[in-house]
């Protein structure tokens, strides 16, 4: 049997009674299905297994992994509990790994397309849609075009093998992480802006308010050991966006706060190099300069 196009998905999710039922439905009308998918509900308290469960009723391809309840939220957990639910799946002859948020909605032949874009170009190992946040321009698209959000991460299983897994960062930011390790193993990484995810609420919203949120993404990409001269570069490049300059600001704030504070790192030292190698060829292809074609083929703005 050829399985060239076969592949599963994995997601998990936590009290999400009110998004999970249209990601389900997003995928079950898909012109070509998931040969398996894993929902690994992380002790959710609310009607979240209940809806899942009727679904998985109807589809024998869906299977709920229920976790024991926990105190809090976490980053970490996320990873945490997507490699679970990778560990639990059941079908093995997948050529193709998907990685999705259970708060999501895209086309019904959106995977189908997928696939058809990693055959087309075999050093594709990482790829995705574009995640537009509930209420803005779906025209809105990100600066960054080779990171893929991790709410839609979509691999050739052999670029998942050898990236080796999953980087649970408690401060986040894993999904980056994983596309620039992807890119030192020596595959290619591409975001579809013309595949349009809508994202069904803000990112983060559980950290708090939005200048909350903006500080803790300074934090993260201290963590992820970003180039200082790239952080100052995308902070000014984002002063025009909501909240106007305070936004920016809080971001810059939070980066160096945690670099005065020698805030702990957990990524290995030739990951951070080669992230800050790609953050200075970024950074010079937007003043002009040479810059690597891994960037100027795609972007020269920051991200």
């Amino acid at each position: 049997m050829n399985h060239q196009n076969d592949y599963v998905l994995v997601t998990p999710v936590r009290d999400e009674e009110a998004t999970i039922g249209r990601t389900i439905a997003s995928v079950i009308v898909q012109t070509v299905r998931p040969r398996e998918w894993v929902i690994v509900s992380d002790g959710s308290t609310d009607r979240t297994d209940e809806v899942i469960r009727a679904a998985a009723a109807e589809h024998s391809w869906i299977r709920l992994l229920p976790l024991t309840p926990r105190p809090g939220r976490s980053f970490a957990a996320v990873v945490l509990n997507t490699e679970k639910g990778i560990r639990h799946l059941e079908y093995g002859d997948y050529a193709f790994l998907g990685l999705l948020d259970s708060d999501v909605e895209f086309q019904a032949n959106y995977f189908e397309e997928m696939i058809r874009r990693f055959h087309a170009e075999p050093a594709l190992g990482l790829a995705g849609g574009v995640v537009i946040d509930v209420g803005l321009p779906r025209d809105r698209l990100p600066r960054n075009r080779i990171d893929v959000p991790g709410a839609v991460q979509f691999y050739r299983r052999e670029c998942f093998e050898a990236i080796g897994g999953l980087v649970p960062v408690p401060e986040g930011g894993w999904d980056g992480l994983t596309c620039a390790i992807a890119r030192m193993k020596g595959y290619r990484t591409r975001l579809f802006t013309d595949l349009v995810v809508d994202h069904l609420k803000p990112r983060n919203i559980s950290e708090g308010g939005v200048v909350r949120r903006k500080w803790q993404m300074g934090v993260r990409d201290y963590v992820l050991g970003y180039h200082p001269l790239f952080e100052l570069v995308k902070c000014v490049s984002r002063l025009r966006e909501p909240p106007l300059v305070i936004g920016a600001a809080a971001w810059w704030v939070g980066y160096v706060g945690s670099a005065l504070s020698r805030r702990p790192r957990l990524i290995p030292p030739e990951v951070v190099a080669h992230i800050r190698h790609e953050q200075m060829e970024r950074v010079r292809s937007m003043f002009g300069g040479r810059g690597d074609t891994v960037w100027t083929e795609h972007s020269r703005e920051i991200r």
